[in-house]
């Protein structure tokens, strides 16, 4: 068998939990559809837990109603666009659900962009309604763009009395340079106030008829750390198609589930395989405005969580928090890691500390989020998983397009339901990475990695962060996972510094746990390496800081390191 047969072939199918089929069968149906058979099916069970304050699936689906009501009459027609400049809130929910509804294509933005980043997406997104939190509007302000509608969102009206000072403070402590607009601004023709049209408007929303494979539901952009992001295309069935290949591996109890919420909903990660899938499904959903620790333990202990996804970055800190064993983790059903490679010092130091395995995933903005599962019980420390029911996955040469044997690092390209349409309005950047090879339509990932004999999947590291010396190519990862290994050490970041005589040095950026600051040198990582990898890998620059740049999702910003 040549080598793309034996990637065709699914290996990774022995491994699928009993019941799970090979092929899932994906409804023809919108987004709005399946909400409104959720919203009906647990009517009284609660939805939403925002600091004390609860909301039933009953109630959510009116908010919904009334803000697709309200967004209709402010002109919105189906196809239009809308952005969400939000912090997760309950907020963010209604307005992303009740946009849907009215066939208002969604593109979420990031609440730590800057006022360029943000003027990008607008304008190429086309979107000319926003709803943003009252406290991001200066960002708004500053891209000097005119909007027909600007509904402005207050996080104090769906907090409850008590928590609404804590709210404020919260928001000041993460949002230092970020205040409330003086209220003369607010002011105008087309401005409104997310609380007063959920008062004005009645929950009776037009019907829009949908079709699922070409409507866009979801215009998410990319990271943009080699390029200007662009917007991925994700259709109803698209997202459809997330939701139910997570149903197949997660094997939640429908209408059960207790989950926590804290990554961002703008990030498509927080999107669609935390927030969506879980109110699709009927679990109560515990959401977090702010990634912290203690409002994170004390919420999974005091409304019984059952499933937890999280960035790496939120063990490694959960892993050696004094407060961490107040929770009861072997209760959690699953224990997920994604939205980042997990190295393997992190996840087994998490079992260590508390006797679960953590459950890795895999996926992109244009793949819908997910692509790859750990099955359970049968996880690789090191490997995000195998492919999901109705998926292929194989290596390639980066270059050439061969197929790769089995066990070689190369490019996996990706072929399944969840894969977007292309990029919005950039047939040639769409070109790039939706190519035609050995006479299937696969998605370019830009993932260095490799299959084992099982067909499970190992990443080494994205091919544009590989670091080019003296004609070596060396994986940045790798030389992160040696360093990461050292007692010392609480989080590494690797990147290739440009040098005319050898292409790149290979540079290290360390933050050491509280109590080795001061004692660890160079001279120690050095020899920590010199031992653990051959002698091209050893990093000739390194630098101690007390912390790392990292993304808003919690990933080491390799960008931000060269970039310095």
């Amino acid at each position: 068998m040549d080598n793309r047969g034996k990637y065709l072939q699914r290996p990774w199918l022995r491994f699928y939990t009993e019941g799970i089929p090979a092929e899932t069968e994906i409804a023809e149906r919108s987004i709005a559809e399946a909400f409104n058979e959720a919203t009906e099916k647990w009517e009284n069970r609660t939805a939403l837990i925002f600091y004390g304050r609860k909301m039933s699936y009953g109630e959510l689906r009116e908010q919904v109603d009334r803000f697709a009501t309200a967004l209709h009459h402010l002109g919105l027609e189906k196809g239009d666009r809308i952005a969400l400049h939000l912090l997760n809130s309950p907020q963010f929910v209604i307005a992303y659900f009740g946009a849907i509804k009215l066939g208002v294509i969604v593109t979420p933005i990031s609440p730590a962009y800057i006022s360029t980043e943000v003027k990008h997406q607008i304008e190429d997104s086309g979107a000319e309604v926003i709803v943003c939190q009252d406290i991001l509007y200066g960002v708004i302000e500053e891209t000097e763009l005119k909007f027909k509608n600007v509904i402005l969102a207050n996080i104090n009206d769906y907090l409850p009395p008590l928590a609404k000072f804590v709210g404020k403070s919260v928001l000041k402590a993460v949002y230092k340079k970020m205040e409330t607009p003086s209220p003369e601004i607010l002011v105008g023709e087309h401005f409104y106030q997310f609380r007063d049209l959920l008062k004005k408007y009645p929950p009776d929303p037009p019907q829009v008829q949908t079709n699922p494979r070409e409507d866009l539901a979801v215009l998410p952009y990319t990271s943009g750390t080699t390029a200007l992001p662009k917007g991925a295309m994700l259709t109803h069935h698209n997202l459809l198609a997330s939701e139910y290949l997570l149903k197949e591996f997660f094997r939640m109890e429908e209408g059960k589930e207790v989950e926590l919420a804290y990554l961002p909903f703008y990030f498509v990660g927080g999107l669609l395989i935390i927030m969506m899938r879980a109110l699709l499904h009927g679990s109560t959903l515990v959401v977090f405005t702010t990634p912290d620790p203690d409002d994170i333990l004390s919420a999974a202990e005091k409304y019984k969580a059952t499933i937890f996804i999280g960035a790496p970055s939120m063990y490694e800190i959960l892993r050696d928090y004094d407060k961490t064993d107040r929770v009861n983790w072997k209760r959690f059903k699953y224990i997920l890691a994604g939205a980042d490679a997990l190295l393997e010092d992190t996840a087994k130091g998490w079992e260590r500390r508390t006797g679960t395995k953590l459950y890795e995933c895999w996926g992109m903005t244009e793949t819908s989020g997910i692509g790859m599962f750990t099955p359970k019980g049968r996880v690789k420390v090191g490997s995000f998983g195998i492919p999901m029911s109705s998926c292929f996955a194989a290596i390639v040469d980066p270059d050439t397009d061969e197929f790769l044997p089995v066990g070689e690092i190369g490019e996996l390209i990706f072929n399944g339901p969840g894969v977007m349409k292309g990029y919005w309005e950039a047939p040639e950047e769409t070109k790039k990475v939706l190519t035609e090879i050995g006479g299937t339509t696969w998605l370019r990932t830009g993932d260095l990695v490799r299959m084992d004999e099982d067909g499970y999947f190992w990443f080494y590291d994205r091919k544009k962060d590989r670091i080019k010396y003296k004609g070596y190519r060396i994986s940045a990862r790798e030389i992160e996972e040696v360093i990461a290994s050292h007692p010392q050490v609480k989080e590494v970041g690797v990147v290739g510094v440009p040098d005319p005589k050898v292409g790149e040095q290979i540079k290290a950026v360390v933050v050491t746990h509280s109590e080795a600051r001061g004692k660890l040198s160079e001279e120690d990582i050095v020899k920590w390496c010199e031992e653990r990898l051959a002698h091209y890998k050893i990093p000739k620059i390194i630098e101690f800081r007390g912390e790392i740049p990292k993304t808003d999702i919690g990933k080491v910003s390799r960008r931000e390191i060269r970039e310095e």
